[in-house]
């Protein structure tokens, strides 16, 4: 099967819905891939213990409401046998799907950087205790311990405290002081100041960090650096976030430029490709009012409609204001780079510990040498622990870019040649 579509827009998380929906208007064929069962991406995750927003609910009723918008859900990107094209594939079939213009909506994931201990049973990200929450995992009566940065914390052990789990300790990493001028810049963005008082949680730390989790065949409890003092606390959860980094390997793939962490862009959400934009996190973490107006920005450009893309741009300042002072407040202390011991494993899949990487030079020589990344999760995990603790960039993935089957590696056959 093959397929055609003037707009393809990969990811349909708020960016993506964002996009596809200022576009809908031009009449243009519009195809969506997304990897999750519906729209709304990581932070309007569905499941049956989900709180999914009204925001959502109607963003998703206008997309379905639009003829010329396809879905296709649980959907990956496998390669990119040629311009313009890529092969997908879902749980039934594999196809190609040829296009004009591409916007990369590939948003975000958990910085997880490793210390003695974070490989135990009961050890998880802050956002993915929530989804396993929302997934419906119990957490009933558990004692939480949330440690980090960033308001994901904040977010996280609501979640947690929803559902009956214990929240011992909300460890944020950043001082106080980084902490308090970040609140006290929360009144220019109205929601966010309103929306910061139901998160408040007594049990939440400045200058808090965690040293190493404690146990043997699970989680037992944890060791934290709070305040300058050694403390140590007993759970059997410990959610340890440290903000996040955007999902670019798709883009890499693609020949998009990178600036910094993220996907380099114009005024326009536009790449240095022609034809091919991005928006959302994966140009840079600023949550998700800022990728619903990059995402708009960016589907009125795809379709020409520049004019429409211009009136956004204010509203999309105003957001990437928040954006560089949540940047600013919660930078991660340098510190944390000392956590792993040389025995710490950093790479999970291919059981590399921190000592065999540690005397390389670069993200190339270290994976030839220990395997490091080549593991199920293709570097997704230890590729941003690396850049954080040696300043390597993860170099660009080789299809496929995700396990596919033989089936659908075959659809290559039907590429015409270059």
């Amino acid at each position: 099967m093959n397929e055609y579509a003037d707009l393809l827009i990969i990811g349909a998380g708020p960016a993506g819905m964002a996009a596809a929906l200022a576009a809908a208007p031009s009449g243009a064929r519009i195809v969506m891939l997304d990897d999750n069962p519906l729209p709304g991406g990581q932070i309007w995750r569905d499941g049956p213990q989900a709180n999914v927003p009204d925001q959502a609910r109607r963003l998703r009723e206008r997309l379905q409401s639009c003829s010329n918008i396809r879905h296709h859900a649980g959907t990956r990107v496998i390669a990119s046998p040629g311009p313009k094209q890529l092969l997908v594939e879902d749980d039934e079939d594999g196809w190609l799907i040829s296009y004009d213009k591409l916007i990369l909506c590939t948003g975000a994931r958990e910085l997880l950087l490793p210390f003695p201990g974070w490989t135990l049973p009961g050890v998880t990200g802050a956002g993915g205790l929530q989804a396993l929450i929302k997934a419906g995992v119990p957490v009933q009566g558990e004692r939480v311990v949330i440690a980090g940065s960033g308001p994901l914390l904040l977010a996280s052990a609501a979640t947690a405290k929803k559902y009956g789990a214990q929240v011992q300790r909300i460890a944020e990493q950043a001082s106080r002081t980084a902490v308090a001028g970040f609140a006290a810049q929360l009144p220019r963005w109205p929601a966010k100041w309103l929306q910061s008082f139901s998160l408040f949680d007594r049990h939440y730390r400045t200058a808090t960090h965690v040293l190493a989790a404690l146990g043997t065949d699970r989680l037992e409890g944890v060791r934290l650096q709070q305040q300058g003092k050694i403390v140590e606390l007993e759970c059997d959860r410990l959610a340890c976030g440290f903000g996040l980094i955007p999902n670019i390997q798709l883009g890499q793939a693609l020949g998009y430029a990178i600036e910094g962490q993220a996907l380099a862009v114009d005024a326009w959400q536009a790449s240095n490709r022609a034809d091919h934009y991005a928006a959302g996190e994966c140009t840079g973490f600023g949550g998700s009012e800022l990728a619903l107006v990059e995402g708009a920005i960016a589907g009125h450009a795809a379709v020409g409609d520049l004019e429409a893309a211009r009136q956004l741009w204010p509203h999309r300042a105003r957001w990437q204001g928040f954006a560089k002072a949540l940047n600013q407040a919660f930078a991660l202390d340098p510190q944390l780079k000392s956590l792993a011991r040389f025995d710490t494993l950093v790479c999970r899949c291919e059981d590399v510990p921190y000592a065999a990487l540690a005397g390389h030079t670069d993200w190339r020589e270290a994976k030839l040498a220990s395997r490091c990344g080549m593991g199920a999760c293709q570097g997704r995990v230890c590729g941003g622990a690396v850049q954080h603790l040696f300043g390597w960039q993860p170099s660009a993935p080789r299809p496929p870019f995700s396990p596919a089957r033989i089936e659908t590696l075959m659809c290559l056959d039907d590429t015409p040649p270059a």
